[in-house]
């Protein structure tokens, strides 16, 4: 279901570069706050609007692992991680493991979906095509690979390789954790991990694709949001 009068209005909140386990407690907060509001609304004849949140971030080196991701896809013991100065984190998102460093772009939208439609599906079909409209904005041709989420380049090639991750939360039709686009970011850290638990794929950026000069974190974030609020009827 959706309300009969849905607040569309979106607050975005620009950590830059941001410790992860602070950003994930703070997507927690305001995700307990949404959804005690929400509680509250049907205990009460008056209803109050619920927010909407879009965190846009970088973080330092972290590996995190999903709830359906197996920790074998974790190349590094504890002493590997703490010498290259990277952290590691069970999370209760969807998915396996991915990496989050510099240069990469990273969006969580905190949202309650009652607010735009109630459909996980759309929800994160949605979220892959804003980013291949980004993407297209810069002369990067992406798109989808079949079973999988994220967005891709060449997927259906043996080339195909991963310039997009996504791995969500959702409790009582309100959102949490998001999508990592590949920007600028050393790639090389990828090879410490299965990621995504594909062994056969390689990952890319948009600095390794863009057939002409790499746009700044900036730009993209500002092109990807746009796109994020032209899809979901979003007012910034």
């Amino acid at each position: 279901m959706t309300y009969a009068n849905p607040n569309r209005n979106v607050k975005i909140i620009r950590l830059g570069l941001a410790d992860y386990q602070k950003t994930w407690d703070y997507q927690q907060q305001l995700f307990d706050e949404i959804v005690a509001l929400k509680v509250q609304n049907r205990n009460s004849n008056v209803q109050k609007p619920t927010p909407n949140y879009l965190i846009t971030c970088e973080h330092p080196l972290v590996y995190t692992l999903g709830k359906s991701g197996s920790e074998d896809h974790l190349l590094l013991d504890e002493q590997a991680l703490e010498s290259i100065n990277a952290a590691f984190y069970k999370i209760n998102r969807g998915g396996d493991i991915t990496h989050h460093g510099p240069g990469q772009l990273v969006v969580y939208p905190v949202l309650d979906l009652e607010n735009f439609y109630t459909d996980i599906h759309k929800y994160l079909r949605q979220l892959e095509e804003a980013v291949i409209l980004t993407l297209a904005e810069f002369g990067i041709r992406a798109g989808r690979y079949e079973g999988y989420t994220g967005v891709w380049i060449d997927s259906d090639k043996p080339t195909a390789r991963k310039i997009c991750a996504m791995g969500v939360k959702c409790g009582r039709w309100v959102t949490m954790h998001g999508l990592a686009l590949n920007v600028s970011n050393d790639l090389s850290f990828f090879n410490h991990i299965i990621p995504c638990g594909i062994n056969d794929k390689a990952v890319t950026s948009i600095e390794k694709e863009s057939p002409e000069k790499t746009p700044n974190m900036l730009e993209v974030e500002q092109a990807l949001t746009r796109n994020i609020a032209q899809l979901f009827d979003m007012n910034f």
